[in-house]
């Protein structure tokens, strides 16, 4: 019986999940991908981020709120998931109720006046921008 090249490397690499480190002290993932050395190509750094996107959407999708917003909005709570984690973004508790309302510049006022927007700085200004308005970024 024939073994593919990956099927090889995974019996004497072994896989896993989440990142390690090697028997010499480089970063490693995955099937002996080593981060140290190699890193990751843009391509597979989109394809990562895309899949966390979509688990985000699928978890903001469950909420009416969430559903009800213009596509600019959306994507101010995905940024802010991305960031924050779920459970974080979900602890603005006060943006959340005037997003509900729809008083989306008290949604961004909530934004920020958080302790996230004192850390990420031009990042929570540019996303409370958006929230208020309903209109996409533009680079300066």
């Amino acid at each position: 019986m024939k073994h593919s090249i990956i099927e090889q490397l995974e019996l004497h690499e072994g896989i896993r999940l989440k990142p390690y480190e090697d028997t010499v002290g480089k970063l490693t993932i995955g099937i002996g991908r080593n981060l140290d050395d190699v890193g990751l190509s843009k391509a597979e750094a989109y394809y990562l981020a895309q899949n966390d996107i979509r688990r985000r959407i699928n978890r903001l999708e469950k909420f009416e709120w969430y559903r009800n917003l213009d596509e600019v909005r959306k994507k101010v709570i995905i940024d802010m998931a991305f960031n924050l984690g779920m459970a974080g973004m979900l602890s603005f508790k006060k943006m959340i109720k005037a997003i509900k309302l729809n008083d989306f510049p008290t949604a961004a006022a909530e934004m920020l006046n958080s302790k996230w927007a004192r850390q990420v700085k031009g990042r929570a200004k540019r996303l409370a921008k958006m929230m208020k308005t309903g209109q996409d970024y533009e680079l300066d």
